[in-house]
């Protein structure tokens, strides 16, 4: 198949699709790990009326085992600037900015990394509406964001990624969480803000609108509330954003740390797992074989507390959005 033909498609989905196909065929390695993928184990914890996956895929050590202090990001290549990427990779243009890559290392059946084509840090707040645009235009796609400090192997180099709608947990339990643990926070017959009451593990905020406009204006009050509790930096958080039955879905994962305690530890109390949005989106990655077979409900439930924001600054931040 000739790279170029995908632009026969009409929609942005049907290119990425095609794209998608051609990668798989004439891509090595990217044959080789979705390939790989069929053959991933799987186990389930189930938490009252939620669940945690854990995922045993040996590939993502890449990802999972990243430094991404500042000293060892200088010292390494971005392997999303396009001058650095194999010649076998390549992609579709978005919007004149970005460019839609499959993901080498994937998670997910079909997993895209979407890089700015500018060499800019990972910083959501000038490129939120891109997000939405995305979404919208690759419905059958969850697009998630991961903060500088909140999993992002590349935090150098402003992306999003994508993976198949409904493979996450929180795709499917979403509407109970905020039904059976949620509280309402905010509805102006143009967007809903919900957020949940703790009884999921982690804690979250759910936008809903169908105005782009509006989801955007309060996407930045509410990252306005993020910033006042004094982080350094971006405020740590995960975004999930989804579109289906004529309006968007944002999920926000406000988060205290980076990496749990487990992650820093030695022999058999260390646990490889760095939390990102796939994680928090119930879908937790193990590199090692050892964590998987280890691993516990009691360790999920400490992994999952740590990075999470805790409920009395999440608390704090309810309230302000109230108002």
């Amino acid at each position: 198949m000739d790279k170029y033909s995908y632009k026969e498609e009409s929609t942005l989905a049907a290119q990425v699709g095609k794209m998608i196909k051609q990668q798989k065929e004439s891509w090595p390695v990217a044959r080789q790990n979705y390939e790989g993928l069929r053959k991933v184990e799987e186990k389930y914890f189930l938490f009252n009326d939620f669940r945690i996956i854990v995922q045993f895929n040996p590939e993502r050590i890449r990802s999972s085992a990243a430094k991404t202090d500042a000293s060892s990001i200088r010292k390494r290549v971005c392997f999303l600037c396009q001058e650095n990427r194999v010649e076998e990779q390549w992609g579709i243009d978005f919007i004149g900015k970005y460019t839609i890559l499959i993901n080498p290392f994937p998670i997910f059946p079909e997993h895209l990394t979407i890089p700015l084509n500018q060499h800019l840090p990972q910083k959501i707040e000038p490129f939120f509406s891109d997000m939405l645009r995305l979404s919208k235009q690759l419905p059958e796609f969850i697009i998630f964001y991961n903060g500088p400090e909140s999993g992002a192997s590349a935090p150098d180099h402003f992306h999003f990624q994508a993976g198949t709608k409904g493979i996450m947990p929180v795709d499917h339990e979403i509407k109970d969480v905020i039904l059976k643990h949620g509280e309402k926070l905010f509805d102006n017959g143009k967007i809903s803000i919900n957020a949940s009451d703790g009884n999921y593990l982690r804690q979250l905020i759910v936008m809903v609108s169908s105005f782009e406009k509006e989801l955007e204006l309060q996407f930045q009050k509410v990252l306005g509330i993020l910033k006042e509790r004094g982080q350094e930096g971006e405020p740590m958080m995960n975004i999930l954003a989804t579109w289906g039955n004529g309006q968007w879905q944002v999920i926000i994962f406000p988060r205290d740390r980076q990496r749990p305690d487990q992650f820093f530890a030695s022999g058999e109390k260390q646990i490889i797992m760095s939390p990102a949005s796939v994680e928090l989106g119930g879908l937790a990655i193990l590199p090692r074989k050892e964590d998987f077979d280890k691993i516990n409900q009691y360790d999920l439930l400490s992994i999952y507390r740590q990075v999470s924001i805790n409920k009395e600054d999440f608390e704090i931040i309810k309230a302000k959005i109230k108002e």
